[in-house]
């Protein structure tokens, strides 16, 4: 049996290692995605929270027309898809870079059971797309006394 000291940094680089692993497997990755993966990758932001009366889903779509954006529900999904295109790009002779993110996209959410599906409604400012789920008004059911005949 061998004997060795206690060091209590061996542990932190083996959680090194296990990082350097990690960020070797996502660098491997985006390396396969191509070039071009970049202009494909465009997934918005999606902030939601609950109101009183509502839910409410705000979605950030910087530079979309709410011609390119579909919202449907179905099955109690709500589902938010569109597209962003890629505008035309000035290339100078000592540089081109491009950091915005485009293509398609799609966002689904599950909704809770006692919302309104048909009163569902939008709108779009300010490049944030607000989507309005009311929920159900629960009718308070009081007690009734029956009188036997």
């Amino acid at each position: 049996m061998y004997v060795t000291r206690y060091n209590p940094l061996d542990e932190f680089r083996d959680i090194r290692r296990g990082f350097d692993m990690l960020n070797s497997m996502i660098n491997n990755v985006e390396k396969s995605r191509g070039a071009d993966a970049s202009l494909v990758d465009f997934v918005p932001a999606v902030n939601t929270r609950e109101g009183e009366y509502a839910y409410h889903v705000e979605v950030d779509l910087p530079g979309i027309k709410k011609e390119d954006v579909d919202i449907s529900v179905e099955d109690n999904v709500l589902t938010i898809s569109g597209e962003r295109k890629v505008k035309d790009e000035v290339k100078e002779d000592d540089y081109y870079k491009i950091e915005s993110r485009y293509g398609k996209f799609s966002r689904s959410f599950t909704l809770p059971e006692k919302v309104d599906v048909e009163d569902i409604h939008a709108e779009a400012g300010d490049g944030v797309l607000e989507i309005v789920v009311p929920k159900l008004k629960e009718v308070e059911v009081k007690p009734k006394k029956i009188k036997i005949k």
